[in-house]
């Protein structure tokens, strides 16, 4: 098989528009909601993530090859590998941004909190990569924790919601550029069609969505042309250098941050391994250790390295091996974007590639993870999966919560967020502030603990979903879930016990076992045997006992 194949073109136009979109929501997070200076992103962010990226896609391309020359083949490709969506969202929001805020109200300069931020993302990127590497020895143990149904509802929210959602929603703030992007997008990948020449969809939709964003923004229209700035990272050379090491000076910054980086650790752990499996299910069978150590290595670099958002495995394997990509486009894909980061020329394509213009693509990506949670799990724990969105339908209405009071004043000098503004907003707005935010605070944990007692409950595992319920119980006693505070400036997590939610989860308990004991009717043995060897739903089962006892 050779290096690079004609196909290898195409599948790095697809892998590598991915990784440019990303690219280009780091620099707008960083620069916009965060306020790094472009200088301190072109030489700490963005050379640490281009190092990263190098790194994993030369090693996978380079496992292609020799398995290609192993087995006589020339059709193996290369497990695709870039910059992790969900994470860039994560520690923006729940790690960066309320250090900075928490930096902020204790007297710190911007600079300074910046500089705190930075050093969150980074220890979280670290930790995230480190338990990916720790993982590869314990997936297959690690996928027992919890039901499918559990991690994928967390996965889902974070796609319907925090991705999908949020970015349908400025694609109608947009709508010339926004809708016709979004619908060619859906066209394309959920049409099945087939496009000429082999055009790579995501290409045309950028294409398409550049040239409306000009052409609006030259006629005097509304366009998100106008909110960009020329860009003042300078072309140049920005090499990686071991800025990421002054983040763990204090080490117990880590367990400041578990609430966010174990769970998306252990989801990209979990995640990566599906993607071996879709490999494999598509005739490429890599040997699984080896990929995971080197996937949680590749986030480990880029986090030493300065980057505070981690890298990973793609799922899609088999879309990149069906059009013909071997292991070049991998090759390409890792070179292309070191470029773009070491030179600084992602910073001047930023200043006239909108993101509006590709953002369509990030919609496709968060209806996939939210399908898949539906699709990928028994019929019957579908409503687990509904319940595990609760929590991040509460994470996002927290965020968009914030959103609104920041656009009103609240935060700043003179309008401090206070218990009292949350009172107000529950009586006379009927928005109950508190619960929000307090379901907010570990989430991810609360969506995992949901839905695995849905699961429980419908699987008849009684004990198990009273453990989950203990759980529950004894994170909120270490402030992991569901605590926060309000500050003078900023609503934000804090630490210690919730004992109210404490006593509501033992309550729950409590009730669930009274009722078990005198209320439930034992169900004959037989029945649950059967549903449990079949793996029908309960209404199956109690369906074919009625016809049984009819009979």
């Amino acid at each position: 098989m050779k290096w690079i194949a004609k196909g290898d073109w195409d599948g790095f136009f697809g892998l590598g528009l991915n990784n440019f979109v990303n690219l280009l929501l780091i620099i707008n997070l960083s620069t916009f909601v965060l306020g790094f200076s472009p200088e301190f992103v072109a030489t700490r962010v963005l050379p640490g993530l281009g190092m990263g990226l190098i790194f994993g896609n030369v090693f996978y391309a380079w496992q292609a090859k020799s398995l290609a020359t192993r087995t006589n083949r020339n059709d193996v490709c290369a497990l695709p590998y870039g910059i992790n969506l969900l994470p860039i969202f994560f520690f923006t929001f729940y790690v960066m941004a309320p250090a900075q805020q928490i930096a902020l109200s204790n007297g710190a300069s911007k600079e300074e909190a910046d500089h705190i931020a930075w050093m969150a993302g980074v220890v979280a990127c670290f930790g995230s990569g480190l338990i990916e590497v720790v993982g590869a020895f314990f997936v297959h143990h690690l996928r027992k924790v919890a039901a499918r149904a559990a991690l994928l509802s967390a996965l889902a929210s974070v796609g319907l919601f925090f991705i999908a959602a949020d970015y349908a929603f400025r694609s109608y703030a947009f709508p010339l550029v926004g809708l016709s992007t979004l619908f060619l997008v859906l066209y394309f990948y959920y049409g099945s069609v087939t496009i000429k020449w082999r055009i790579p969809g995501g290409l045309i939709v950028l294409i398409f969505g550049i040239a409306i964003a000009w052409i609006s923004h030259a006629f005097g229209m509304e366009s998100p042309v106008a909110s960009l700035s020329e860009s003042s990272i300078p072309l140049g050379l920005y090499l990686p250098l071991p800025y990421g090491l002054e983040a763990f000076a204090s080490p117990e910054r880590l367990l400041g941050f578990a609430a966010v980086m174990i769970p998306m650790g252990l989801m990209n752990v979990v995640g990566s391994m599906q993607a071996l499996e879709s490999a494999a299910a598509a005739g490429d069978s890599f040997a699984p250790r080896s990929s995971l150590i080197v996937n949680g290595l590749g986030t480990l670099v880029a986090g030493g390295l300065g980057a505070p958002f981690p890298t990973t495995l793609f799922i899609g394997h088999a879309g990149w091996k069906e059009i013909g990509a071997r292991s070049g486009y991998s090759l390409i894909n890792g070179v292309v974007m070191g470029v773009l980061c070491f030179s600084g020329l992602i910073g001047f394509l930023s200043s006239y590639v909108p993101i509006e213009a590709g953002m369509a693509i990030l919609i496709w990506i968060g209806i996939t993870i939210g399908t898949q949670a539906f699709a990928a799990v028994p019929k019957r724990h579908i409503p687990a999966v509904a319940v595990g969105l609760i929590p991040g339908i509460g994470a996002f209405a927290a965020l968009v919560a914030k959103r609104v009071l920041s656009g009103a004043g609240y935060g700043a000098e003179g309008i401090p967020y206070s218990s009292e503004l949350l009172n107000h907003l529950a009586i006379e707005g009927g928005f109950f502030a508190k619960g929000v935010f307090a379901l907010e605070q570990g989430w991810l944990y609360a969506s995992i603990v949901l839905a695995s007692i849905m699961v429980a409950f419908i699987d008849r595992k009684f004990s198990a979903a009273l453990s989950w319920l203990g759980t529950a119980a004894v994170l909120s006693a270490l402030g992991i879930l569901h605590n926060f505070q309000v500050l003078d400036t900023d609503i934000t997590t804090g630490l210690g016990p919730v004992w109210g939610t404490v006593a509501g989860y033992a309550s729950a308990i409590l009730v669930l076992v009274l009722v078990k004991v005198f209320l439930i009717e034992k169900e004959p043995v037989v029945a649950a045997k059967v549903e449990k060897a079949t793996g029908e739903d309960r209404s199956s089962v109690i369906l074919a006992k009625g016809n049984v006892e009819t009979t």
